[in-house]
């Protein structure tokens, strides 16, 4: 996890060995990551969070140039918070910018150099957790979270995957704590929710139903995330299922249960 003061480990590591175990639970995450995006700030994809089009051709250069100009200040001045809450911000708009939409029902790739500006927004999001004084930026928070669980689709092993999803629970909590909504709470409790923490995702959701406005709109939270439970449920099921059937014969796949969130 992302914690100040203390050590991670990078949530991009490729060195693991089994590469493609993750592609079986990855359907029910891909619905999962959809709704979440969708709970936070309605039907829009990654590219409009954070401003900028994946499609667009010259954005990751602009914001590795912006990046590398950040990281020549930080040179002089590594603890400096808002240099790098920007670092963070350039780093995470760059590997989103290299990122190609591809047609329904194909599976995204993420290239070596998107994948090292993921990493390299992990890394300055911690120094950045390490060096503010006071709150942590909540919309940066959010803005990490998102970007965490959003490429977890990507990761090549098991506990590479859990991380990720762990270091989204984090970032989420923190802007959840200081902008406490029912988008920011909501997402909280889904992604409790698929980090198989469901008591904690339980205390969230009521959380998130207290901040409706109608009993209609508190409803309407309550069914929703229920469903999402339920899917995270049979997550947590399948990846229980994929440790044990490794420890017991080492076979890298197994049949996914989840065809119908999908595919796989």
């Amino acid at each position: 996890m992302a914690k100040k003061g203390g050590e991670r480990r990078l949530l991009f590591d490729t060195r693991g060995r089994r590469r493609h175990v993750i592609r079986v639970v990855y359907a029910v995450l891909a619905i999962l990551m959809g709704t979440s995006l969708f709970l936070v700030i309605g039907p829009v994809n990654i590219g409009e969070l954070i401003g900028e089009s994946s499609s667009s051709g010259n954005a990751a250069e602009v914001f590795h140039e912006q990046a590398e100009r950040i990281e020549t200040q930080l040179v002089r001045n590594p603890d400096d918070a808002d240099q790098l809450q920007a670092l963070t911000r350039a780093r995470i708009n760059a590997a989103n910018a290299q990122i190609e939409p591809v047609r329904t029902g194909e599976a995204t790739t993420i290239e070596p150099e998107a994948r090292q500006d993921f990493r390299a927004a992990s890394e300055a999001w911690s120094s950045y957790l390490r060096a503010v004084e006071g709150e942590p930026s909540a919309s940066l928070a959010q803005l990490v979270a998102a970007s965490f669980f959003g490429v977890v689709e990507f990761a090549e092993t098991l506990p590479e995957l859990e991380e990720g999803i762990e270091n989204a629970v984090e970032a989420q909590r923190i802007a959840a704590e200081q902008r406490p909504s029912v988008g920011t709470l909501s997402t909280l409790g889904l992604y409790q929710y698929v980090a198989g923490d469901f008591a904690l995702g339980d205390k969230t959701t009521k959380q998130a139903e207290a901040k409706a406005a109608t009993k209609a709109e508190a409803k309407s939270i309550e069914k929703q995330l229920a469903e999402y439970r339920k899917r995270a449920v049979a997550f947590d099921k399948q990846r229980k299922q994929i440790v044990k059937a490794e420890r017991k014969s080492g076979k890298e796949s197994l049949q996914s249960p989840f065809g119908g969130f999908g595919g796989g």
